[in-house]
C-alpha cells in the first residue's frame, strides 16, 4: 500500500457510504495508520447523493479538505453514474470501484476507456441474498479491500464485529468476504 491513499465514497443518504468509511479508516488505526474518515452533505434528504472520504496514512495528515484527486473512488449506487462525474479528479493510476451487474468492460466502455482499473461487482445482489436488504457499504468494502489493499480484511472484521451486534455482524463479515470474492477488475 502507498504511505498515503485517499477514498471517496458516493451513494445516496442512508446507504452507508460514510459508515464503509469509518470501517476501513477504523481498521486502519488498528494497524497503526493515521486517517481521517468524513462526510460531505448538508441538509440532504434520504436518497439524495452524497460523498464521504477516507484518508489512510503512514504518517500524519496535516490535508483539511474535501478529496479532489482521490487514488480510489467507490460507487455504491449505480444510478450515480447517471448524475453524477464519480471519477472527476481520478489519476489514471487510480481505482473505480463500481456496485453494478456490468463488467469491468463495459464500465471502462462507459468512461472511454480510462487508463485507471476499473472494478465492478453486484453488491446489491450479495446484500440482498445474506442481508435480505439492499444495503451495499460492506459488499464494497470487501471489493475496495480487494482492489486496492487499503487496510488487512482480517482488521475490518475486527472493526465490523465491535460496530455491531453479534449475528448483525457475521451477516455483514460474510457480505465483505463475497464481495472480496466476486469483484472483477481490469
Amino acid at each position: 500500500m502507498p504511505q498515503f491513499q485517499e477514498i471517496r465514497w458516493h451513494g445516496r443518504g442512508g446507504q452507508g457510504a460514510w459508515t464503509a468509511g469509518e470501517l476501513v479508516a477504523k481498521a486502519a488505526i488498528d494497524e497503526g495508520k493515521y486517517v481521517q474518515s468524513f462526510p460531505e452533505f448538508g441538509p440532504e434528504r434520504m436518497g439524495a447523493p452524497i460523498a464521504a472520504y477516507t484518508r489512510i496514512s503512514d504518517r500524519p495528515i496535516n490535508l483539511h479538505c474535501a478529496v479532489y484527486n482521490p487514488h480510489i473512488v467507490v460507487v455504491l449506487d449505480p444510478t450515480l453514474l447517471k448524475s453524477v462525474k464519480v471519477n472527476a479528479g481520478l489519476s489514471d493510476d487510480g481505482i473505480l470501484i463500481v456496485n453494478t451487474r456490468e463488467s469491468p468492460s463495459e464500465l471502462r466502455q462507459r468512461f472511454g476507456s480510462p487508463k485507471y482499473q476499473v472494478w465492478a461487482l453486484p453488491a446489491t445482489d450479495i446484500a440482498i441474498k445474506t442481508l435480505n436488504a439492499p444495503i451495499t457499504n460492506t459488499a464494497m468494502v470487501g471489493a475496495t479491500i480487494r482492489a486496492a489493499e487499503p487496510v488487512k480484511l482480517e482488521s475490518v472484521e475486527k472493526v465490523v464485529r465491535e460496530r455491531f451486534r453479534q449475528d448483525l455482524a457475521e451477516k455483514n463479515i460474510a457480505v465483505i468476504k463475497e464481495a472480496y470474492k466476486e469483484a472483477k477488475g481490469e
